[in-house]
């Protein structure tokens, strides 16, 4: 049996102070709850994103609906084949007045940071956001700057396109805390869709009164870290990263599917994101079914699968699904 006494004598968990940011996105996005909570989940957990979907769902939408809706300075780069590192960065600009270098910074020095399509820019482009994203700080020449206290990254890209497009490098894809796909509305938000673009004709959406503060959302993110996870959750998820890399341990048939199973950095983010699901859902503790439902989209970008599983049709979402029914909740 967990031990939830501890977290069960904590105050209650108020997750109502994000109900005029998620008023903010829903005027502007239908549907699409599960990209907002992801959405959500990673501004809490101080991560990134990187939204994957068809042309057309509202993806570069719903991110430019946070931003809208969180205190920050906000930029959207579109990502190009022809895009430099320092278009994105910044550069030394030399100034004849002081006859010295000064940094001039590049559009990634903002709090909310769009990357547009990531993937039809090049990979040293790409790798351009690691120092960024892991290290929250940039390196010029022979000096380093830092990013500001609240800064994330939401990157979308298209699954189909091919021409002209690059595969993000697997130590790029690690940064980011969640890899979330977007499918398709069911009829019911199409149809939503549809009368929301006759309405837009008519009047713009209302907007929020005042964007959510960031000394608030520190004040959040310090609760949602502070959120009782009890140690035998914490072997749980060790466990379900540990059988990412040897399933065989587990279920000798899913061997064949593994390649390569996800990194220690894996194992934070499941923490991470499953407390910040618990908070989201009201809940003073981490329970079982917290760590289920962001584990795809923590897991499946940093697993690689095998060329038979490919063959045999399997995806990482498959094999996810696979890892947590032969892993035993505790």
């Amino acid at each position: 049996m967990l031990n939830t006494s501890k977290s069960l004598n904590d105050r209650s968990i108020d997750s109502s102070v994000l109900d005029d940011v998620r008023k903010h996105i829903a005027a502007r996005v239908v549907g699409q709850r599960d990209l907002v909570d992801s959405m959500l989940i990673c501004l809490l957990s101080e991560g990134h994103v990187l939204v994957e979907g068809m042309p057309g769902l509202a993806k570069t939408t719903a991110v430019k609906a946070l931003a809208g809706a969180i205190e920050g300075d906000y930029h959207r780069v579109q990502f190009t084949p022809d895009l430099l590192p320092s278009d994105l960065i910044g550069t030394d600009i030399y100034r004849h007045e002081k006859g010295e270098f000064e940094f001039r910074a590049g559009p990634l020095f903002h709090n909310i940071l769009l990357a547009d399509e990531i993937n039809r820019a090049p990979a040293k482009v790409q790798s351009a956001l690691l120092e960024a994203m892991g290290e929250c700080q940039v390196t010029v020449g022979l000096k380093t700057y830092p990013m500001p206290k609240l800064f994330m990254v939401l990157a979308t890209q298209n699954p189909i396109e091919q021409e002209g497009t690059y595969n993000l490098p697997e130590a790029q894809l690690d940064r980011f805390l969640m890899h979330v796909r977007v499918d398709y509305p069911d009829p019911e938000d199409e149809l939503a869709i549809l009368e929301l673009d006759s309405n837009r004709l008519l009047a713009e959406p209302e907007t929020s009164t005042e964007a959510f503060p960031q000394a608030e959302l520190f004040k959040v993110r310090e609760d949602t870290a502070r959120l009782y996870l009890d140690p035998k959750l914490n072997k749980y998820i060790v466990d379900l990263v540990q059988a990412s890399r040897k399933p065989e341990a587990y279920e000798e048939g899913l061997k064949r599917w593994c390649r390569f199973g996800a990194s220690p950095r894996a194992t934070i983010a499941l923490a991470r994101c499953a407390r910040a699901r618990a908070w989201l859902d009201g809940d003073a503790f981490v329970a079982p079914h917290h760590i289920h439902a962001v584990a795809p989209d923590v897991l499946r970008h940093r697993i690689l699968l095998t060329f038979e599983a490919e063959a045999e049709g399997i995806t990482s979402d498959e094999y996810i699904r696979q890892l947590m029914e032969v892993v035993a909740i505790p």
